[in-house]
């Protein structure tokens, strides 16, 4: 534990001079907020709040809504490395609690802030490591001969071959990632670190769209996904009508409908500067620096011993 430990103090450590040299302002935002995140494959914590203003309070499941609440505050590049909270996900790979890195670059689209989060995680990792840099299209054609937006439903879920997946209810974006996670994803290079961009528009969540594909990115390093960026959107009518689409699918999966956050929607209404965004896993950076797939090993108390 103590060996754990300390590899986490420092990796604190360097990530705190990585954005002090670049005038990068560390920020903290509240845990706790009136608004959830609608995500319907994200899960939030909800608890009672009895004070003056008594109701719902959710845990974050990032900082991103309130960083950007600061961007629209005139705060300017900064960046948050705190804990946050996703119901549901445990197992080797996950914890419901995780520290999360997430910062935003004013000015700069996806691509450019993908490639300060390779310098930052060969920083970490304190060793060169290749860098695969690819399309989310050509990655799927390369590996498995498929084009992910034109071949049809039926083409990716026989692409997925043998399983035991319930098609019920699965969407072609549910295939897709399938796809990924358990075609793609297994055969990276554990060497390697690979950098996808530019996504279908069906999943563009928080991402600009332009010509024809969602500016968003995705990093691995081996097997392990660690980060997750976008070119970000700063339309606020259009954010508000993702958000009610994903609480559309919430209803047709029978699933809680979380408040969508107001205030958030109302920076965006004030106005955010062009940016791009990052979010990085701390935990599965830990595990890549440890050389392990599981989770518990960099925790100093998993969540079957909190």
């Amino acid at each position: 534990m103590r060996a754990a430990l300390q590899r986490r103090a420092d990796l604190y450590a360097l990530i705190r001079r990585f954005f002090a040299e670049r005038d990068v302002l560390e920020v903290e935002t509240p845990m706790l907020s009136s608004g959830a995140n609608t995500d319907p494959n994200i899960q939030s914590f909800s608890t009672r709040f009895s004070g003056r203003d008594a109701g719902d309070r959710w845990l974050r499941t990032s900082s991103e809504f309130a960083q950007k609440r600061l961007l629209a505050a005139g705060v300017g590049d900064c960046y948050e490395l705190g804990r946050v909270f996703r119901d549901g996900e445990e197992g080797r790979r996950h914890n419901p609690d995780f520290t999360m890195l997430e910062w935003y670059r004013l000015g700069r689209d996806h691509r450019w802030i993908a490639n300060e989060t390779v310098e930052l995680i060969r920083a970490a990792l304190g060793r060169p490591m290749d860098v695969h840099d690819t399309t989310y299209r050509d990655l799927f054609k390369s590996t498995i001969r498929i084009d992910p937006f034109v071949d049809s439903d039926d083409a990716l879920r026989n692409a997925l071959g043998e399983n035991t997946i319930d098609p019920r209810g699965l969407s072609r974006d549910d295939w897709l990632d399938l796809l990924l996670t358990h075609r793609i994803q297994p055969a990276f290079p554990r060497d390697h670190i690979t950098v996808v961009v530019d996504y279908p528009p069906t999943q563009c969540a928080l991402a600009q769209i332009r010509n024809g594909v969602a500016e968003r990115f995705e990093i691995y390093v081996g097997t392990h996904e660690l980060a997750n960026g976008y070119h970000e959107l700063t339309d606020a009518a259009e954010q508000h009508r993702r958000f009610e689409r994903d609480n559309a699918r919430r209803r047709e999966r029978g699933i809680d409908e979380p408040p969508i956050d107001t205030r958030f929607l109302a920076a965006l209404e004030r106005g955010i500067p062009p940016c791009a965004g990052v979010a990085l896993g701390i935990e599965r950076l830990l595990m890549t620096m440890a050389n392990t797939d599981d989770i518990a090993d960099v925790l100093a108390f998993p969540f079957g011993d909190a």
